[in-house]
């Protein structure tokens, strides 16, 4: 399959991040999931550091 197929196919989108992004694909009756993801810990270092070492004692 080329890139140039890919363009001819439906789009379906799977969202992970901002919701406004996926309102966008809906309100262009784009076909479209929304996954609300986020960072474990907030993605804050330290507290990952934390969980890494709960996970480790286990």
């Amino acid at each position: 399959m080329s890139v140039n197929d890919l363009f001819k196919k439906e789009l379906k989108i799977v969202n992970m991040g901002l919701k406004s992004f996926y309102a966008d694909f809906k309100s262009q009756n784009v076909t479209a999931v929304h996954v609300n993801w986020k960072p474990k810990a907030g993605g804050k270092k330290k507290m990952l550091d934390l969980l890494g070492r709960l996970n480790k004692s286990n």
